[in-house]
């Protein structure tokens, strides 16, 4: 294991695979951990994994970040200028079904790698946390706002994944990026939330739920302008929270209009009653983002929904779409707002 490698945790996950693919054409070797489990469909994760060990600078360990012991012979192999931490429950109302797995994976598994960090002397830390956290406050979302109210037990993991992050900075000097995503989507994209759902949905005829009238905004953003500026916070920063968004929210109404222009099929929807948990709006102010990584959103949602169609229409070819494995034992099936 080369001791310039790095280390990134949820590598079969929808922005975990595409951050390991931009990493690898970076000329960097990357160790991947992920457990596989069957939060949602796995043949997708496997799909993602199968395209990523071709490459020779790339390494798989089926682990969970929960187990301390499994990770420590990873981490004594060699020593990583980097861990990437990608690995995590999410979603807002699963989290209302099973806040305990939300807390030992995105809490505990937070520890566990900033523990490990803390031993073996690596030096930078990059945390994926969530717009989530921004309930309740005023628009555009900045991060110096009180994020102190956390109104999902989703968000209150991430909330207390940043503050142990910052604990180890302050006592051990561990740089750390925490990188605030707000709804992420793209091709392979996460099943439970809305674009790919919608999509899926709208290309087999089938009918779906939103909940709520399809006025709620949402800051889509785009999975390749999140992978670059994950890449970009590899940087040494101190530490620092920043958003990445797409700067510019749209309706579900909107996102749907653009599904049905790019499939050339109407979408069947059935509205149903607006969850307390979920956010109305979401709005993302990247201006520390541009001033700090240099990064800004590039593709628009128009141009992201059509490429995720295409990637759709390819992928339920035979040899790559099971649709045996419907998806994981606590997957909601009908669509969420895409927190």
């Amino acid at each position: 294991m080369s001791k310039s490698a790095v280390l990134l945790t949820g590598a079969a996950g929808f922005i975990g695979a595409k951050t390991v693919e931009r990493l690898l054409e970076r000329g960097e070797k990357v160790v991947g951990i992920d457990n596989l489990n069957d939060h949602y469909d796995v043949s997708l994760k496997r799909y993602r994994l199968k395209n990523l060990e071709r490459n020779k600078n790339f390494t798989f360990h089926k682990l969970d970040i929960e187990n301390l012991r499994s990770l420590r012979p990873v981490f004594s192999r060699g020593t990583f200028k980097a861990v990437i931490n990608l690995a995590a429950r999410a979603g807002v109302c699963q989290s209302l079904k099973n806040p305990h797995i939300y807390f030992s994976t995105n809490v505990q598994g937070t520890l566990n790698l900033l523990e490990l960090c803390r031993e073996h002397k690596i030096r930078k830390f990059i945390l994926a946390s969530s717009s989530s956290l921004y309930a309740g406050q005023k628009m555009p979302f900045k991060e110096t706002l009180p994020v102190n109210t956390p109104v999902s037990p989703y968000a209150a993991s991430k909330k207390a994944a940043e503050v142990m992050c910052y604990s180890y900075h302050y006592l051990y000097g561990i740089d750390v990026s925490i990188l605030r995503y707000f709804t992420v989507y793209g091709p392979a994209g996460r099943p439970d939330m809305s674009p790919y759902r919608f999509i899926q949905g709208t290309e087999e005829g089938k009918k779906l739920e939103i909940f709520g009238d399809g006025s709620q905004r949402r800051d889509f953003t785009y999975v390749d302008d999140i992978v670059d500026g994950t890449v970009r916070a590899l940087k040494k920063v101190g530490f620092e929270i920043i958003n990445l968004g797409g700067g510019q929210p749209h309706t579900l109404s909107e996102m749907i209009a653009l599904i049905e222009k790019h499939t050339g099929k109407i979408a069947r929807i059935t509205k149903k009653h607006f969850r307390k948990a979920d956010m109305k709006t979401t709005w993302a102010d990247v201006s520390k983002a541009r001033k700090v990584l240099g990064w800004h959103p590039r593709v628009s949602l128009d141009e992201g929904i059509r490429r995720s169609v295409l990637w759709w229409e390819d992928y339920k070819k035979p040899g790559n779409y099971d649709p045996s494995i419907k998806g994981g034992k606590d997957l909601d099936h009908s669509v969420n707002n895409g927190i």
